[in-house]
């Protein structure tokens, strides 16, 4: 099972910074489960938000070359606070150093204008092609698909529900 956890980039500064948002339904289904009569979102979802923000940023900069960006470490990761269904979590990552085929980040995620998780994480970027020259193609096809899915996650009409809510305020 693959999760697209954020639902909206707010900002971005190639190179920099990327600000997104996750808008935590009722209706996911992990949240049955995580927990029956406490709903809320998993921690290791909040470090996937920050992961996520930045592999965005990493594409938006290298000009999607790599088809994969996956995290390799995750260093001093804290948790404060619950996210719950109904509540938006505001994740803001910050580029510490950006190679061609590795990064480090520095993340925090913000929730009712409380600090809700925070840490250090590093990724690495990779092509299929890179170490099989047959997975071009699949390549290219993961990058089209990539393309895309950041296209509506910077476009403002596709923000509904909770996102358009917070945008509004903002």
């Amino acid at each position: 099972m693959r999760f697209a956890l954020l639902d909206r980039i707010v900002e971005l500064t190639p190179g920099q910074q990327l600000r997104a948002i996750k808008a935590v339904s009722a209706s996911e289904e992990y949240l049955a489960d995580h927990f029956p009569t406490f709903a809320v979102l998993p921690g290791v979802f909040m470090l996937e938000a920050m992961v996520e923000a930045a592999a965005w940023l990493v594409r938006a900069t290298q000009d999607f070359a790599p088809s994969l960006v996956l995290l390799r470490e995750a260093k001093n990761i804290t948790y404060k606070s619950f996210v719950r269904p109904g509540d938006v979590l505001d994740v803001t990552v910050q580029c510490r150093r950006l190679a061609r085929d590795e990064s480090e980040f520095s993340g925090v995620g913000v929730c009712c204008q409380r600090e809700v998780v925070k840490g250090r994480f590093s990724l690495v970027h990779r092509r299929l092609s890179d170490h099989e020259p047959a997975l071009a193609r699949i390549d290219d096809e993961l990058i089209r698909g990539l393309r895309t899915r950041y296209a509506a996650l910077r476009d403002p009409a596709w923000s509904v529900g909770p996102v358009a809510a917070v945008e509004a305020k903002a």
